[in-house]
């Protein structure tokens, strides 16, 4: 990070606040007294001036020299609004430009973009005359730390089986070089790879944006995994955002247990079902007349659900069906259960007939009571 303090030095006094300092005629202004910028970043030093009457402003000259000395040299040079002009230090070419190239309107504001550690030290101006210059002492004193600002990643709703596109935007908001974006997805097994997204530039009059957007088709693999959006910037800084996706998604439910268990038994069934977020499960059995709810569950949790009826009976047989309701859909799965007669199998067969006499699943479950003599 870059602590910028400005102070105007001239022949006594020193700029307080934001009012103009003034001297034989001239003046300049500061817009702020303090500018935090960082590393990779820009910074922009604001200020105007004014003169005495009869000065017609030409060019515009900024220095850039070491904190202990009084004035810049001419090989200290870091921007010259003559582009003929060759004595500008090599590594300002062409990071530095001016705010309001018209010199008539008195602005003096320029931005310096891809900030380094180089940049730090003292800042002045000079203001060219037609026929003659006129030199004002601006001191800048530059402390440079590291980056802290971080890619921001925007992370839409996820959904499996939907196209979603994640969005990475670089810090700073710089016309200057543009950084290089770069994507890397990291599974369950930990296993990193890297992803090349599309980069893309939101311009304004004074300001460059850069996002990158990724693309992909999302499953229920991708849930739980963290992506990192990493932005490296010209002057060898970089900068990283990691984001873990959250997709919702739910896989088919499945019924295990035993589906054929003697009178007097206990029926141990579980419905299992993965999903994101977890789902609830209801137990219901059919009969002929409607669907009945089973109370006698026990939930070991929202994504397993195991059913317990004890001390079962003839009448017990029938469809238990599992209902999962999930946010993004409902589904069902179903088994046939066979209560086997314990004692007398010729009471069961009675039971049943009289239970059911014409019902197609009557036959089914006689048959199985047979099988198991």
């Amino acid at each position: 990070m870059i602590f910028l303090v400005f102070l105007l030095f001239a022949s006594t006094g020193a700029l307080e606040g934001r009012s103009p300092y003034c001297f034989n005629g001239f003046c300049i202004t500061l817009i702020e007294e303090e500018i935090t910028a960082e590393a990779g970043l820009c910074v922009v030093i604001p200020c105007s001036f004014t003169t005495g009457y009869g000065f017609i402003p030409k060019h515009l000259v900024w220095y850039k020299c070491e904190p202990f000395q009084q004035r810049c040299s001419d090989s200290d040079m870091i921007f010259h609004t003559n582009e003929n002009n060759r004595k500008i230090q090599t590594g300002f070419i062409g990071r530095v430009s001016l705010i309001e190239p018209d010199m008539n309107r008195r602005i003096c504001s320029i931005v310096i973009n891809d900030l380094n550690e180089s940049d730090s030290g003292s800042y002045q101006l000079r203001v060219n005359g037609l026929l003659y210059g006129m030199m004002i002492f601006r001191l800048l004193t530059a402390f440079l730390l590291g980056l802290t600002q971080k890619p921001t990643v925007l992370v839409p709703p996820l959904t499996e089986g939907q196209q979603t596109t994640l969005t990475c935007t670089a810090p700073g908001v710089c016309s200057g070089s543009a950084p290089t974006i770069t994507w890397m997805w990291r599974g369950a097994g930990r296993n990193d790879s890297h992803i090349t997204g599309n980069t893309t530039e939101i311009m304004t009059a004074l300001t460059k944006r850069h996002t990158s957007t990724l693309t992909f088709n999302t499953s229920a693999e991708h849930h739980g995994t963290e992506v990192t959006c990493k932005v490296s910037f010209p002057s060898n800084v970089t900068t990283e955002e990691t984001v873990t996706l959250n997709v919702t998604y739910m896989r088919k439910p499945k019924i295990t247990g035993k589906t054929s268990v003697r009178e007097g038994e206990t029926l141990n069934l579980t419905c299992s079902v993965e999903s994101n977020p977890p789902s609830l499960v209801i137990w219901t059995k059919y009969s002929d007349r409607n669907l009945q709810n089973i109370t006698n569950l026990q939930n070991t949790e929202l994504l397993q659900s195991t059913l317990l009826s004890s001390n079962v009976t003839a009448n017990d047989s029938g469809y238990y069906i599992c209902t999962v309701k999930h946010p993004s859909d409902t589904v069902t799965d179903k088994v046939y259960v066979s209560v086997i007669c314990k004692y007398n199998l010729l009471l069961c067969l009675l039971y049943l007939l009289l239970q059911h006499p014409c019902h197609k699943y009557t036959t089914l479950h006689i048959n199985t009571l047979w099988l198991h003599i």
